[in-house]
């Protein structure tokens, strides 16, 4: 068990937090989530012990070992690689030291050898015979093939450093586990494998930080809001969070209906929510934990949402898009080659594959970019708007105010028309007059899907468009989308936002295109698609 108690932090004269109380039991698995800068990730340093908080105490049950994912991907560079994922575990890689050290001398006593057999007996209750074994299992279910296990760190890129060390916060199945963003530069198979992992654990308290709502939704049986300071518990994952104080703010709104009626709505929304468990275990405590709520216990949230929807201007008409041969190299490597596709009316198309080159195809379609062979065309009657992955031209060295900056994209141009869409987007009040070029990450995000929806255009181009976002932002645009009658193209690594948007998956491999109209999950489930596509990556 981990607990804090009294947990006070301030930073200059800014409190962040104030009088947390929280315990986090073994078994369970706590999302924290929260608005961008609320704290979320220093709440874990503060749990780590790598930050001292003001006030209070964090207390770990006597004997409990405790693992954080690290984010230094320097820390190890001259370590190879599967001694890197054991030295998650101190005092297996401690022993294993000693051992090595005891053994190698060339006058071994008989204290040696009691001091030895002592080491070998802690060696195997720590189950270290299979330590190897049990690294590569992780390794490999991460991605990393047997042929990275035995190299320096230094040898490997920066992405397969932070699967190593992620291998590394889970090996040895800790008491207490604490990880930032696990999912970053992890593919869907390997996600995949990580839900498996952690809803597995019995007997480890994972508590986590990420912006992956499908991740949350799967390995989750409780949500630690981060708000206004201070850190509220509740029973469920993501969506159940989320919809539950959706509909309790609807509720509250709702005077005339009785109490015996909202407790009946409520006791009908929970239990749809529970009766989609897993035989996990997570999934089972968590159905057996919101079988017991009330409406006391149930909240509504006080976060803000922003709004977000797209109107097309016309509605297209039967050519959309025509793309034929279109080849591209880029640095000395060809990154796109012989691509041609046709786009449908109603398509909301996922884009797969290298990054590279989604993003230049992406860049020849909006004419950011030219081909070095090959042709495309536009319908008639369309209109596109595009949001780039890197969109700093728009803001970098830009003198101006966001209402006069978002008037540059907009055919009405009255300051009260700009102020109330910059309102809708969270910049009130003094913030719509915030210079251009002083934005966060995610206020950037916010402003381009503020000009995509004034353009009124009927096909969206959407490189990335959750990066840098906020779980309620994400959400927003997931919703936006959703809705939207035009047509998307778009590349993300978010899972459920491609399951809820998309209806046709185009993937970009070194030997074609593979091309399929289905949903998301019955692609990645589909093992002649996958099979193919083994071939297609050789």
């Amino acid at each position: 068990m981990l607990q804090a108690t009294g947990i006070g932090l301030r930073y200059g004269d800014k409190q962040l937090f104030k009088d947390v109380n929280i315990k986090f039991n073994k078994g369970n698995c706590y999302g924290v989530i929260g608005a961008n800068g609320a704290g979320k990730s220093t709440f874990l340093k503060v749990l780590s012990g790598e930050v001292e908080a003001n006030e209070g105490d964090i207390a770990i049950t006597p004997g409990e070992r405790l693992s954080v994912l690290k984010q230094d991907h320097f820390e190890y560079d001259e370590e190879v690689v599967i001694n890197t994922v054991i030295m998650g575990h101190k005092r297996l890689h401690q022993i294993i030291k000693e051992k090595d050290e005891l053994y190698a001398k060339t006058d071994f006593t008989d204290e040696d050898g009691i001091k030895a057999a002592e080491l070998e007996g802690e060696f195997a209750e720590l189950n270290g015979w299979e330590a190897e074994t049990e690294a590569e299992m992780i390794l490999m279910g991460l991605g990393l093939l047997k042929d990275l296990h035995y190299k320096l760190m230094k040898e490997l890129s920066g992405a397969e450093k932070v699967k190593v060390l992620l291998a590394q916060a889970l090996f040895g199945k800790p008491d207490i586990l604490l990880m930032d963003e696990p999912t970053n530069h992890l593919d869907f198979k390997s996600i995949n494998w990580l839900e498996n992992f952690i809803m597995d654990l019995q007997d480890t308290a994972v508590i986590v930080v990420s912006h992956d709502r499908h991740f949350l939704n799967k390995v989750c049986t409780h949500m630690a809001d981060v708000d206004f300071g201070k850190i509220q518990m509740y029973v469920g994952n993501y969506d159940f969070w989320y919809e539950s104080s959706q509909l309790m703010l609807q509720m509250a709104k709702d005077q005339n209906k009785k109490t015996e009626e909202k407790v009946k709505q409520l006791k009908e929304f929970i239990a749809r929510f529970s009766s989609n468990a897993s035989k996990a275990k997570q999934a089972t405590s968590r159905k057996k934990q919101l079988e017991k709520l009330t409406i006391e216990d149930i909240q509504p949230s006080r976060r803000r949402y922003p709004f977000v929807g797209f109107s097309p201007e016309r509605e297209v008409g039967n050519e959309l898009l025509t793309v034929e041969g279109i080849s591209k190299t880029v640095d000395g490597v060809k990154v796109l080659d012989n691509i041609s596709f046709r786009l449908n009316k109603d398509d909301k198309v996922i884009f797969l594959g290298d990054e590279i080159a989604k993003t230049t195809l992406f860049d020849i379609l909006m004419g950011v970019c030219e081909p070095d062979e090959g042709s495309f065309k536009w319908g008639v009657t369309t209109s596109q708007d595009y949001l780039p992955k890197n969109h700093n031209d728009y803001f970098d060295g830009v003198e101006m105010s966001l209402v006069d900056w978002l008037r540059q994209y907009s055919e009405e141009k009255a300051e009260s028309f700009i102020r109330g869409f910059l309102g809708r987007m969270l910049f009130s009040g003094e913030e719509a007059l915030k210079n251009a070029n002083v934005l966060s990450g995610g206020e950037k995000v916010r402003c381009m899907l503020s000009k995509l929806m004034l353009s009124n255009a009927n096909i969206l181009v959407l490189d990335e468009p959750t990066n840098h976002l906020d779980l309620e932002s994400i959400t927003s645009v997931n919703k936006g989308l959703i809705n939207f009658t035009g047509t998307v193209l778009f590349t993300s690594h978010d899972h459920q936002f491609i399951e809820t948007i998309a209806n046709r998956i185009i993937e970009i491999t070194p030997n074609g295109l593979m091309d399929r109209s289905m949903k998301f999950d019955e692609y990645l489930e589909n093992k002649e698609i996958q099979s193919k596509l083994k071939e297609m990556y050789k």
